[in-house]
């Protein structure tokens, strides 16, 4: 395309000076004489630049000698070069073996040194001493890397600060110690806060556990604290006095034992791995527990009425013992047989009063258990069904269900147990009124019985 446009230019250039020529050319002669005195100037122009060319070769040949004397010279240089080097490589190699040699079992040193400063690093990147100091570990890190990459031996300088970091992490070690620095709260937020440090364990601030993080330098709070017992320590540190002593939940691996408290489950957690079971067991259990507190709350009552009621003579109709002396009362006339009769009748309208919805309450008790064994068998099925599907690779498959199976077993036994125990004791409160009526209905009897038979004397 280039050559072509190349082309194009150069014919309207010269169709451009024809064309001026043609102007100014006022016949045909002219204009050729015009053509010809152009090819006469262009042939001058053309030997000038021939000579001149011509003349700088002689120029152009000297540089070209100079050029070739360099390039002589660059590879005379190169061989050189090139036989120092093997040289060079030979007298490392003999020093290097001198060297060696009178090193001797020095350069044992530089393993254990790299060995300790390597063990000595991985212990600073959990102690929570770092959090107190941190920094330590950059000197650690360049002298392992200097032991390990060259045959330089140790200063004395650099073995006494590798000494000194072992030893003050030793003496911080049995100090219970509190300094200000920023703490990450649970929720994102940073605050500076008054840490406590208990030795090489574990650190503490406002009642919460705290964990130090190498990779960021940083002092975070639990996002998950463990129980509430554990916490109340903290708290009888944090406020002890110094030179004081508090009881503390102290972890002795340095966080080990206390991650494995906070993965444990709470209640609320034990509660929900029951799945639809165990709200069903509880909500049972306190539908039960509701029952059972109106009938203690009703027993009680009644059960302080029929006490007034037998100190009294006067019967009154707000408690069983009363409704029960109106009987004799109102029916002044009757022999004995009818008298005890309409007792007994008073008796058993009084006997579902007392009694009511305590066999509810045993229902429950019986129940709960059984619905217990339900969440049991439908969480195995669970379990074995992530069996069929996934085998037994991975347990966390199968732990949901084997968590239900346990739970609601033991939610049913936990609402079962105590309704048989509140099922007997209300009972045995209801069965005690029912036995104080048969008691003074017997003797309401006997007391009528000898009345008549006084009468029947005196007559």
């Amino acid at each position: 395309m280039m050559k072509k446009a190349l082309a194009i230019s150069t014919l309207a250039i010269a169709s451009l000076s024809s064309a001026s020529y043609a102007q100014e050319a006022v016949s045909l002669d002219d204009l050729l004489s015009q053509l010809e005195q152009g090819n006469i100037s262009q042939t001058k122009q053309n030997k000038a630049r021939e000579a001149e060319f011509k003349a700088k070769v002689s120029q152009q040949q000297a540089m070209l000698n100079d050029m070739s004397e360099q390039r002589d010279q660059a590879l005379e240089l190169s061989v050189e070069l090139e036989q120092a080097f093997a040289a060079n490589e030979i007298d490392l190699a003999n020093n290097a073996d001198a060297l060696d040699k009178r090193l001797g079992e020095l350069k044992e040193l530089f393993g254990v040194l790299q060995q300790v400063s390597g063990d000595t690093r991985s212990k600073f990147q959990t102690s929570v001493i770092s959090a107190q100091i941190p920094g330590r570990g950059v000197f650690l890190d360049e002298f392992a890397q200097s032991m390990g990459s060259t045959s330089k031996l140790a200063s004395i300088e650099e073995i006494e600060r590798l000494w000194f970091e072992l030893q003050r992490e030793m003496t911080q070690s049995g100090k219970v110690v509190k300094f200000d620095r920023e703490v990450v709260k649970a929720n994102g937020d940073r605050s500076n806060e008054t840490v406590t440090r208990v030795g090489g364990f574990n650190l503490i601030s406002d009642g919460k556990y705290l964990e130090y993080i190498d990779e960021t330098g940083t002092v975070a709070e639990l996002i998950r604290q463990p129980s509430g017992r554990y916490l109340a320590t903290t708290t009888d540190l944090f406020n002890s006095e110094n030179g004081g002593t508090a009881a503390f939940a102290l972890d002795p691996t340095g966080g080990s034992i206390l991650s494995l408290l906070v993965q444990a489950p709470d209640l609320k957690e034990r509660v929900d791995q029951g799945g639809p079971v165990g709200y069903i067991i509880l909500a049972i259990g306190l539908v039960g527990l509701l029952i059972a507190l109106e009938r203690l709350i009703s027993l009680v009552i009644i059960g302080s009425k029929v006490d007034r009621q037998l100190k009294s003579s006067v019967a009154t109709d707000d408690n069983p013992l009363g409704r029960v002396m109106q009987v004799k009362d109102k029916n002044p006339g009757l022999d004995i047989e009818t008298l005890e009769l309409k007792l007994s009748e008073s008796i058993l309208r009084e006997v579902p009063k007392l009694s009511k919805r305590l066999t509810l309450i045993k229902i429950i008790s019986v129940v709960a258990p059984l619905i217990g064994l339900l969440g049991t068998v439908t969480g195995m099925i669970n379990t074995f069904q992530a069996i069929t599907l996934f085998g037994t690779g991975d347990p966390k498959l199968m732990a949901g269900g084997i968590s239900q199976a346990l739970v609601t077993t033991v939610l049913g036994l936990v609402v079962a147990i105590p309704m048989v125990f509140i099922f007997a004791y209300l009972n045995g409160r209801s069965r005690n009124i029912v036995n104080v009526l048969q008691q003074e209905s017997t003797g309401i009897i006997a007391e009528r019985s000898e009345s008549q038979e006084k009468a029947g004397q005196g007559a």
